[in-house]
């Protein structure tokens, strides 16, 4: 059976180096925010061009440490693609604000802008939410369309985000999408192109301020430099709680792993684009579409995702012979029996629906090696259904 992601074909090949780090780390003693947290921290944000990054426990939390910064709550409006992972949209509600549901674009499947500017005006002219937050998705690991996403939120003073979960390392033009948004957030789960052994998870940001405060609310809410500025206080901060928190710190053996990990991640994004090449020239003739990647961006690709009129039938195809694959997402958001009385945008979501029937995903990895993708195209290309 082929892997539809092999996790230790990279575990053999970094040569105990992982196996290495976490005896060191549990030698150490230092198991929560210990120094390869630290250092971790410091590793990742010189990679993401980004002036700090601070780990959590998981994607999700991620998500909710900036909204609950910037104080999110009922009335608000924070707008989300339809086309993604619960967790994108779940965290709104956690805090009493609801989820606007954005329909995607055709080719990349990230927020459409012109779809996203017609939903804030929508909610505007509605009068019953405040808009207050954008959140972006780089879907599979391509880059949302930061630049022309950038322009509308600033037109309406919105706070921007980048759920990079799928897509941490991805750029437009060679940028980050730092470069545009207030706030990246990123899973470390095993199966995304940056994973750990575990969960884990961390948010990226040129704010200084907002990074304090980010680093108050996953300990608890505690005291960080800005709140004690006319202030004394001898003991630990985080007995001095200034704000409402939450536990979400990164386990000091996943950043072990991660540190050895993000060595050799931006060679794995590489063999992760040549790879995607090589699908798309085997298989374009034979798929209603390849994901193709607009110019100057660069994806992760987390998954290699492909179109197909008679999707069902090319997945059973493909399990007889040994060839796992996935639908993303066969059920989108504002469908879901959750998410399915909160607002849509304006005229609906034509192409989160349709997408939701004929997209599915193949196996793709950075060690995928040449004879496995060939055998992988050549059953696609079998298929006459």
């Amino acid at each position: 059976m082929i892997p539809f992601i092999d996790l230790q074909a990279q575990r053999l090949r970094l040569d105990g180096k992982i196996e290495a780090a976490v005896a060191e780390a549990v030698v150490g003693g230092a198991w929560v925010m210990g120094p390869q947290v630290r250092q971790f921290e410091a590793d990742l944000s010189a990679f993401g061009q980004a002036k700090h990054a601070l780990g959590c426990a998981n994607g999700t939390d991620a998500l909710a440490l900036p909204l609950m910064a910037w104080e999110i709550g009922a009335g608000d409006a924070v707008f989300v693609p339809s086309f993604t992972f619960a967790a994108t949209a779940e965290v709104v509600p956690w805090f009493g604000a609801e989820p606007v549901f954005v329909d995607v674009d055709p080719v990349t499947y990230n927020m459409d802008p012109a779809k996203l500017a017609a939903a804030i005006d929508a909610i505007k002219a509605e009068g019953r939410l405040t808009p207050r937050v954008v959140i972006a998705v780089d879907l599979f690991g391509q880059p949302a369309d930061y630049p022309a996403i950038k322009k509308i939120v600033d037109q309406h003073g919105l706070k921007l985000i980048s759920d990079s979960a799928q897509g941490f390392g991805c750029t437009v033009d060679g940028k980050h999408p730092l470069e545009w948004v207030d706030v990246t957030t990123t899973s470390f789960f095993p199966a995304k192109p940056l994973g750990c052994y575990g969960d884990g998870g961390a948010v990226l940001t040129n704010d200084d301020e907002l990074a304090q405060l980010l680093d108050s609310v996953r300990v608890h809410g505690k005291a960080v430099a800005v709140d004690l500025k006319d202030r004394t206080f001898e003991h630990d901060p985080k007995y001095l709680n200034m704000r409402i928190g939450r536990n979400s710190r990164l386990d000091t053996i996943q950043a072990a792993v991660l540190i050895e990990k993000l060595k050799v991640f931006g060679d794995e994004i590489e063999w992760r684009n040549r790879i995607a090449a090589r699908y798309n020239e085997g298989l374009r003739a034979h798929v209603a579409r390849v994901p193709d990647v607009p110019a100057g961006h660069m994806s992760t690709w987390a998954q290699y995702t492909i179109e197909h009129p008679n999707r069902d039938g090319l997945v059973a195809h493909l399990k007889e012979q040994g060839i796992p694959t996935a639908v993303y997402y066969p059920i989108p958001l504002h469908m879901q029996p959750a998410y399915e009385n909160f607002p849509r945008g304006a005229g609906g979501l034509p192409e989160t629906e349709r997408l939701k029937d004929v997209v599915m995903s193949l196996p793709m990895h950075s060690d995928l090696d040449e004879a496995t993708q060939d055998k992988i195209i050549a059953a696609v290309a079998s298929f006459k259904g």
